[in-house]
């Protein structure tokens, strides 16, 4: 997986999807070729579980060899070790456990010899989560091709989904690039699924010239001209700002959505004219250019079934479905009915 602290991974380009390509492992050879996936969460096993099923094609080119993820990490409130989504599903179909390398660092002596033991002539990537020194790449013959969800050189970085969803572009895709060191080189949950669903069939649709050598042939280096960078999310990322355009607040809120989420501050008026400070959470949004209830200008009104909240260019956001501290996810007008004749206000 890519990421933005040095050093950085350069990706070679090789094939970038914008609508779904034909699937298919390519038939031939009389031996099947070692490849070993890294991957660590669902977007991930999803890809994990289109390479194992096409590899038990009678036909097919491939067989996966081994599985690299993320080690087990403590999980909900008893805080019980779990492995990763990748590890489970190759537990469930039975992959040899002895074959699940979960190393802290992907450097690690022991892990890089008990791969050389794997003897992979391919290594594959989906959002593994740790960068890949030299010492690994120099190990699979035919390199390590990974699944990028964006049209590289296009946000290049930890987060381009989510970095594409909060700069409002209409379109997107994914890309398979061969990983090179290169040390001058410089809702989401939803999106993310959609596009490493294309990235798997993309990928099977290209493994025969990848396992013959063609596809490094015909790769091309990316135009470094062109780059945008998708810097990973920070959780002091997640407050909304009501100077800002509602397109620009819903298109962050859709962003951001599952981690680190979107908060605000309201002001909550009692009906003795005592302010105080409503934090919540914003989970679904709609964007108006302009609103139609009049208010002071900081008031925060309710029509239809969503909060209406003015924004900069005199647009105006509306809240759908909110969350408070310690609650669940309600709606908006459950929320304003419990109001019960206070008055919101915007935070100054």
């Amino acid at each position: 997986m890519a990421r933005c602290s040095p050093p950085l991974l350069r990706r070679l380009f090789c094939r970038a999807a914008k609508s779904a390509s034909a699937a298919g492992a390519g038939a031939g050879g009389t031996s099947k070729k070692n490849i070993v996936f890294l991957g660590s969460p669902q977007v991930a096993a999803s890809v994990l579980e289109t390479l194992l099923v096409a590899s038990e094609s009678p036909d097919s080119s491939f067989q996966v060899s081994a599985v690299v993820t993320q080690p087990p990490a403590a999980k909900n409130r008893g805080r019980k070790l779990m492995p990763s989504a990748v590890a489970q599903l190759a537990l469930d179909r039975g992959f040899p456990g002895d074959l699940i390398f979960t190393p802290e660092r992907a450097g690690e002596e022991a892990f890089l010899s008990d791969l050389k033991e794997v003897r992979p002539e391919l290594c594959i990537t989906a959002a593994y989560g740790n960068i890949l020194p030299q010492r690994f790449l120099d190990i699979p013959p035919y390199g390590t091709v990974n699944i990028h969800p964006s049209l590289l050189p296009l946000y290049r970085g930890a987060a381009p989904v989510q970095r594409a969803l909060q700069d409002g572009v209409e379109e997107t895709g994914v890309s398979l690039a061969y990983t090179v060191r290169a040390l001058d080189a410089g809702p989401a949950p939803e999106l993310l699924a959609i596009l490493f669903n294309l990235g798997s069939k993309l990928l099977l649709h290209e493994l025969p010239s990848i396992l013959d050598g063609t596809a490094k042939e015909k790769a091309k280096p990316q135009d470094d001209s062109k780059i945008t960078h998708a810097p990973k999310l920070n959780s002091d990322e997640s407050w909304l700002s009501f100077n800002q355009e509602a397109k620009l607040l819903h298109n962050k809120v859709r962003a951001f959505a599952g981690w680190p989420g979107t908060r605000a501050k309201l002001q909550l008026v009692n009906q003795n004219g005592e302010p105080d400070v409503l934090e919540i959470k914003v989970i679904s949004t709609k964007a108006c250019a302009s609103c139609d209830k009049t208010g002071d200008g900081n008031e925060v009104l309710f029509s239809g079934n969503s909060l209406l909240i003015p924004c900069g260019g005199s647009s105006c956001l509306e809240v759908v479905e909110l969350q408070l501290p310690g609650k669940k996810v309600t709606t908006a007008r459950d929320f304003w009915n419990g109001l019960r004749g206070q008055r919101l206000l915007k935070s100054p």
